[in-house]
Parts: structure tokens; C-alpha cells; sequence
């Protein structure tokens, strides 16, 4: 008989304040996992095993036994017991989307009623966007930053939302459009906002809500006309501001870091790496 196990994380972002979703990575030696009665939200996993192995699942009243290996993903929606068997040494990441923010989705950037929505179950398919956007989140987990990458984090769990919603729903969904962008005036209102606010948790929501807009419409429009995703804009202006402080102030690194919305001198000075090919102190010398 196999042993259960209380599947224990080797990563969680349950400390890192990601409002729309929970992120975990697992690695379980072979046997059964002693899961709740139900999941707290619509649940992804995405297989990271190295190697294929057999597993046995049951989400409700629903049965599966098949191998799964590196890439395959299964969909749980909330509100259903589900427990699982492997025969194999797995590796996993696991990801749930909170209830509340899937209705919001739906009924801002869908035209869902929410009251309509329902996943539906799958063990074992192949999704191309799902893996990538998990995989970005898996980058995100692991570098543990905290709220300085929230704003990414949300403009993820909007577009893996907004999937799940269209691919994985009984509800057709409908997406309104809307024409060339964002205006200039609203995009002067975003600028100012950001800049006023860089050393402070700057939310997807925030966002939105300043120009009246869903978040997924809002990620969308903002990219169209800048070019940039909200949260490529956001570190952009970081780096602006550094690269302005580092060269009229005599603030240190690590005051600048701060002042800048970095969690830290090193993340500072990797980001600043990144996009001006030069460490901040050799930017300030030069």
C-alpha cells in the first residue's frame, strides 16, 4: 500500500503577498498525497519531472491512470476533492488562481456571469501558453522578490485567467475590444502616477483602476500604445530614476535601490546590468 504524504513545498509564494494566485513547487518521492477535501482555488499543475512516470488521479467523482512527463498539465477546478498516486519519483508546480480573482476576470475583461462559470477538469494535456506563462511565474517564485514583482505577477495571472476562460470553460466567453490603445491622456495619467509612486508597491490594479478599465483590457491597451508591458514600463522608469540619482546625488547604492523600488542593492544592480549593460557604480564613475 502506498504511504501518504502531506505534500510540504519546496518553494511558495503564500509569504511573498501575490494577491491573485498561490504558486508552489513540489518534489514527492513515489506513494500518495493526503490533499484537503478541496482545493482553495482553480488549480494548474505543470509535470517538471525529469523523467516519465505512471500516475493514478481522482478529481470528484472522475478517475485517471496514465504517465505523465515534463510538460503535461492538469486542471482542478476549485471545490473538488482530489487526491493523487505516484509510481515515480515527481516534480511539480502548482498553481491556484483565488476564486474571487477568476470571477473578477470573467466578469471585467469576459462579459462573463460569473455565476455561469465552470472549468472543467482535465488530467493530462499538452497547452503551449499555459506552460510558458506558468514557467514565468515558476522564474518569478524562485527569485522571491516579494511586492517589487507583484505587478508581473498579476499581468500573468490575468492572461492565464483569461486562457482558462476561453479553452477550458463550458461558458463561451466574449472579449470585448477596444480600438488603438490608450489615449494620451491617460497615458500622461499612468506616467504620473508610476513616477510618484516608484518606492511604493505599484499593483496592476492601481493601474486599472486609475483609468477606469479591467486589468486584462488595461495590460492590453497599455502595451499597444507604449510598446511595453506595464511592467516592463515600471522597471524601465526604475532604471531612469537610479541612473538620475546616481548622477546628481551622492546617495549610496543601496539608498537608491530603496528610493527606486528595489528590494535591494543586488536586485538593483542585476536589473541595471540588464538594461544599461553597466553596474550602477560604474554608470555613477563614468
Amino acid at each position: 500500500m502506498a504511504t501518504l504524504i502531506h505534500a510540504v513545498p519546496i518553494v511558495s509564494s503564500r509569504a511573498l503577498g501575490w494577491k491573485p494566485l498561490i504558486a508552489e513547487e513540489f518534489q514527492q518521492p513515489p506513494g500518495g498525497i493526503d490533499t484537503p477535501e478541496a482545493w482553495e482555488g482553480h488549480a494548474i499543475a505543470l509535470c517538471l519531472a525529469p523523467k516519465p512516470h505512471r500516475i493514478f488521479q481522482s478529481v470528484g467523482d472522475r478517475r485517471y491512470m496514465g504517465v505523465y512527463s515534463k510538460g503535461d498539465i492538469s486542471i482542478t477546478p476549485a471545490g473538488l476533492p482530489a487526491a493523487y498516486r505516484a509510481e515515480g519519483e515527481d516534480r511539480y508546480l502548482q498553481i491556484q488562481l483565488k476564486p474571487q480573482f477568476f470571477q473578477q476576470v470573467a466578469a471585467e475583461a469576459m462579459e462573463i456571469d460569473t455565476a455561469c462559470i465552470e472549468l472543467v477538469t482535465e488530467f493530462r494535456v499538452r497547452d503551449l501558453q499555459i506552460e510558458q506563462t506558468l514557467m514565468m511565474l515558476r522564474a518569478e517564485l524562485h527569485k522571491g522578490g516579494g511586492w517589487v514583482g507583484r505587478l508581473y505577477v498579476e499581468s500573468l495571472a490575468n492572461l492565464l485567467a483569461v486562457h482558462l476562460l476561453r479553452e477550458y470553460s463550458t461558458t463561451q466567453p466574449r472579449v470585448t475590444h477596444d480600438g488603438g490603445g490608450l489615449g494620451d491622456r491617460k497615458l500622461l495619467q499612468i506616467s504620473e502616477y508610476i513616477n510618484a509612486h516608484l518606492d511604493q508597491d505599484i499593483q496592476l490594479a492601481d493601474l486599472a483602476q486609475l483609468v477606469g478599465m479591467s486589468q486584462f483590457h488595461f495590460s492590453r491597451l497599455f502595451k499597444q500604445s507604449m510598446k511595453l508591458s506595464p511592467h516592463q514600463y515600471l522597471l524601465q522608469q526604475r532604471i531612469e530614476r537610479a541612473k538620475q540619482l546616481l548622477k546628481t546625488t551622492k546617495y549610496s547604492v543601496v539608498e537608491i535601490a530603496l528610493q527606486c523600488g528595489f528590494n535591494s542593492h543586488s536586485h538593483l544592480s542585476k536589473q541595471f546590468r540588464q538594461l544599461t549593460g553597466m553596474t550602477p557604480k560604474a554608470y555613477r564613475a563614468n
